[in-house]
């Protein structure tokens, strides 16, 4: 007789295999839709050029004149995209005159005469009107290689260099410093009070914590607004061409953790400065915000002529995240989720607390689809739809026990709004970076995870038609623009949800189902053939069956078959009370939709 096998939707990693019987228990590259799984839509490069560092922030945006923006902030550089192209925007800290700064010894190694150059290993210099030193020419983008001292660095030429030094009259522009690429706790030098123990010691502990560098970008008009964790709030003026730097806004604060712009068009920096331009009364639980329409009033004077004004959250020891949201301001801290609302008054805006022991985990761990915000936790995840709630998690002990918690700051959430889907990419323990992701199908109220799908950042399709994504690679060079003495550590970009493959490669998929009880799994039955049932099949798929007598089986049965869109039934030699299934693909231009097996089944007599 022929026996179905019914398999519910999502993944379920909280019990037994036997446990989680009639549901799948793993998967890579699959989504459920509709209630069946399927091969995820594939991805290409959204441009060839690898970018410098890795990507930790991502936004879209229309001008006035409709051309599309996509912003992109790692923790080395600011770029903008726009219509196949990726421009340097980073900021500029410095422009100086140096005289003959140049010494060569020889080798590609070059010392660097700049008393006071406040560089850090890994900043990025651009020298221009340097005359030649021994036949090198030195007008290009270096990194700097190495810190010397206070008053000299080094860079890596393209090649040896003879004896000397000169370089004439050289202007000399420094981006902004470079930015951790992972988070940590800090040791030695700058990390415990001035003379600490012993000089040029590393300390054997330290309570200090290095945040991992992000970006948060906000839309006023038609420019962009940038602040990089910790740091002050820039402009990228779009009239003054695309490839010109963000300027910074002198008059806001220097130091704050990230900026929102409201409805209103209030620019919030949030973790922000309690005395304007002094970086050391960063208070990380201060809103503060300009004026409205004028990002470059921050002290109030009266409410008619400016409103600017601050307020404190409570609960918590640092605001995490905000995003507008039911026409308010949602802050959430370590702790905590509250609203800040525009009341107009003396007050000017609101602040209520909506949600205790429910914070946020990183800045970018939140999405909102329709009003309803959704968001990870240090222990959960929860929705905002007018109250907070937790939501029922089929792979929560699965993920939270997997979570690398000193770099949970890079968690990052993505909206795939065809496909009713929010992703979290998160890091699993051990890595310093993304590695993992985590899916809610907030429609059909099922989980699944990814260990295939590592991407830092992520934007859906609106601005452009298709949802784009970077994925980091540690051991590649970047390869958007020429500078001399890179070292590794690049992001690829991506257009997800085109076609079938990895980037012109084949995806692999993979799809594992619990124990299922053959019938009521009281009878050992001898299964001889397998129907399968799938939909949009394309390509070759390899169904594993595994039978056993019972969950703690050893040693099950495997059988293993290929199928295609011609196959009708293939045969199995079986025997067993319970069996699971495993699906997997590699093939190019392969597709898949699994729908209801049916086994072809006769009582074994033994019970």
């Amino acid at each position: 007789m022929l026996s179905k096998v019914n398999i519910a939707p999502g993944i379920d990693k909280e019990t037994t295999n036997y446990g989680a019987e009639g549901r799948w228990i793993d998967c890579t590259n699959v989504r459920f839709r509709a209630q069946l799984p399927e091969k995820i839509g594939g991805w290409t490069k959204l441009v060839a050029p690898k970018i410098c560092g890795v990507v930790r922030a991502q936004k879209t945006w229309y001008s006035t004149a409709g051309v599309r923006f996509m912003a992109i902030g790692t923790d080395r550089k600011l770029y903008v995209y726009s219509e196949g192209v990726v421009s340097d925007i980073t900021p500029t800290r410095i422009q100086s005159t140096l005289s003959g700064p140049f010494t060569a010894n020889g080798t590609a190694t070059i010392t660097v005469a700049h008393t006071n150059h406040e560089a850090t290993e890994g900043d990025f210099v651009t020298y221009s009107g340097a005359t030649a030193l021994n036949g090198a020419d030195f007008n290009a983008e270096y990194e700097i290689t190495s810190i010397v001292d206070a008053n000299s660095y080094t860079i890596t030429h393209t090649g040896n260099v003879s004896s000397g030094t000169g370089g004439g009259t050289v202007t000399a522009t420094y981006q902004l410093n470079v930015g951790s690429p992972t988070s940590s706790f800090g040791f030695g030098w700058g990390t415990a009070t001035w003379n600490a123990g012993s000089w040029n010691t590393a300390r054997t502990s330290s309570a200090i914590f290095v945040e991992a560098t992000y970006w948060s970008f906000d839309i006023l008009g038609e420019d962009l607004f940038a602040i990089r964790n910790n740091g002050a709030l820039y402009r990228w003026d779009l009239s003054g061409g695309v490839a010109t730097p963000a300027q910074l806004v002198t008059q806001a604060p220097g130091t704050s953790r990230f900026l929102l712009i409201t409805n209103g068009q209030f620019v919030l920096c949030l973790g922000t400065e309690e005395t304007i331009g002094t970086p050391g009364t960063q208070n990380n639980m201060l809103i503060r915000w300009s004026a409205q329409r004028d990002y470059t009033s921050w002290t109030f004077t009266s409410l008619r002529e400016n409103a600017s004004g601050s307020d404190q959250v409570q609960e918590g020891s640092k605001i995490m995240a905000a995003a507008r949201s039911r026409g308010s301001v949602l802050v959430w801290t370590d702790a905590s989720l509250n609203i800040l609302t525009l009341i107009g008054g003396d007050a000017v805006f609101s602040l209520q607390q909506v949600g205790s022991s429910c914070g946020a985990v990183s800045p970018f761990c939140w999405a909102e689809v329709n009003g309803v915000s959704y968001w990870m936790s240090q222990t959960a995840f929860y929705i905002f739809d007018g109250s907070v709630k937790k939501l029922d998690c089929t792979v929560q002990s699965y993920v939270f026990d997997d979570l690398d918690t000193t770099s949970q700051v890079q968690v990052y959430a993505g909206i795939n709004v065809d496909f009713n889907e929010v992703t979290w990419f998160y890091p699993s323990k051990g890595s310093t970076v993304i590695n993992r992701s985590v899916t809610y199908n907030y429609l059909e109220d099922v989980w699944y995870t990814n260990t295939g799908f590592a991407r830092t950042a992520w934007s859906d399709r609106g601005v452009y038609s298709n949802p784009f994504a970077s994925r980091y690679y540690p051991n590649d060079l970047p390869t958007n623009e020429t500078i001399r003495g890179i070292t590794a550590g690049a992001s690829q970009l991506y257009r997800h949800e085109d076609g079938l493959n990895d980037d012109g490669g084949a995806m692999t998929c993979s799809l594992t189902s619990g124990d299922i009880d053959i019938e009521d799994g009281d009878q050992v039955y001898h299964i001889s053939r397998v129907i399968p049932d799938f939909k949009s099949l394309a390509g070759t798929i390899n169904v594993g069956l595994n039978f056993l007598n019972y969950p703690t089986s050893t040693t099950p049965r495997n059988f293993n078959s290929n199928v295609t869109p011609t196959t009708k039934h293939f045969s199995v030699r079986g025997r067993g009370r319970q069996s699971n299934i495993v699906l997997t693909s590699n093939a190019l231009d392969s597709n898949w939709r699994f729908g209801t097996f049916r086994y072809d089944i006769t009582p074994d007599g033994s019970r």
